[in-house]
């Protein structure tokens, strides 16, 4: 069943102990050959010698179709093969990184432990030139990786050990410089809170990531750290924090895309060449502090983030106000919310039509109290926007 009729996610390794022959020997040896996330080949172990039909069932069923096989292909390689092509994708990402001034050599021979982390990090500050290099390199090791899994428990995969390491304590270091939300801690933390909650005990739905605040950083220690030499990577974190602050305020409020905009026209200007790091990094500084401000300003408009993000899709853009106007769009965008969520928004209520509809007609409703300015065009606009919002 598995080899011919069962819809297996991964199948890493099939071992052969019964005759085999056309049909049902490309079949299973194309379960085995199915990549499937990481996996790139399977292993197949054949106790029995089937593979002598092979070269028979490859000219029924690979060239019949046009499947353009030619005399000597074949869909099994030893796997000395795969063992060669890791080798050779090792020799690529060093000849990678000696082009930049990294050296292997010196890093596994140092014994002194500051001495090795100034070469780790001078190594990061190497690769992190620009966000091609960052790619480039991160692809390089990722190869490299997929290949090693593919070939253990290989005796030959002791031969790599001390490469491997390498790339992976610099592939670290870089990655520890962006923060990325990891779905695995969240997953862990939700079967938690299920297994708490099915009994008579209270409990405490703990927050998920922690928020970065713009407002801690210490931008005159930022400064004096990119001064200090690695300047390729104390740009690369800045990057980072402000990557993950922009995508917590965009999921807030779309209306803040004009930020993403600046943000990766900046990056796009930096790995073009128009920027050398100095200039970036102070750019990133200037936009990290507007960036502040801009998550502030519920605060100084007297609004939840949730309101906010109501209030900004019936303002922007270009739409003039004054000061009356916007105290009675705030009121209103008060009133949407509370009304939909005390009211509308119901359980599943988008799997509905009756229930969708509700909402619609309550936000057309309430936006009906907007100021005379806005014209009748405008007024249909802001009520289909707030409700996709929504």
């Amino acid at each position: 069943m598995w080899m011919t009729g069962f819809d297996a996610p991964s199948c890493s390794t099939i071992y052969l102990d019964k005759p085999m022959r056309n049909h049902t020997l490309m079949q299973t040896i194309a379960r085995a050959n199915r990549v499937f996330g990481d996996k790139v080949n399977g292993l197949i172990v054949d106790y029995i010698g089937v593979f002598r039909d092979l070269q028979k069932a490859l000219a029924i069923y690979g060239s019949a179709s046009g499947g353009d096989v030619r005399e000597g292909d074949t869909p099994v390689q030893a796997k000395a093969a795969l063992v060669d092509e890791l080798r050779s994708a090792i020799d690529l990402t060093l000849q990678f990184c000696t082009e930049r001034g990294i050296n292997f050599d010196e890093i596994q021979t140092t014994t002194e432990s500051f001495a090795r982390i100034k070469l780790w990090d001078d190594a990061v500050e190497a690769i992190l030139i620009n966000d091609d290099s960052k790619q480039r390199y991160l692809a390089l090791t990722q190869n490299v990786n997929k290949l090693y899994k593919a070939i253990l428990p290989d005796p030959a995969a002791g031969e790599f050990n001390s490469s491997l390491y390498a790339f992976a304590e610099i592939t670290k270091r870089i990655k520890q410089l962006t923060p990325q939300s990891d779905i695995t801690e969240v997953k862990a933390a939700v079967e938690e809170i299920l297994d708490q909650s099915i009994g008579t005990l209270t409990y405490v739905i703990p927050e998920s990531n922690q928020l970065i605040d713009l407002s801690q950083i210490d931008f005159d220690a930022l400064k004096a750290q990119f001064a200090s030499g690695y300047k390729h990577t104390e740009t690369e974190k800045l990057k980072g924090i402000i990557s993950s602050q922009l995508t917590q305020m965009l999921r807030l409020n779309k209306s803040r895309m004009n930020y993403l905009d600046k943000f990766q026209q900046m990056i796009d200007e930096y790995n073009a060449g128009s920027r050398n790091v100095e200039i970036f990094f102070g750019d990133l500084v200037e936009f990290a502090q507007e960036l502040n401000i801009e998550d502030k300003r519920a605060i100084s408009e007297n609004l939840a983030e949730e309101e906010l993000a109501i209030f900004d899709l019936l303002t922007k853009p270009d739409i003039t106000l004054t000061e009356k106007e916007k105290l009675e769009i705030k009121k209103v965008a008060k009133e949407l919310l509370s009304t939909l969520k005390q009211e509308k928004l119901v359980l599943d209520w988008r799997r509905r039509q009756q229930t969708k509809a509700a909402v619609k007609v309550a936000i057309e409703e309430v936006l009906d109290h907007l100021p005379e300015s806005y014209s009748t065009e405008t007024y249909q606009r802001k009520c289909q926007e707030v409700y996709q919002h929504v």
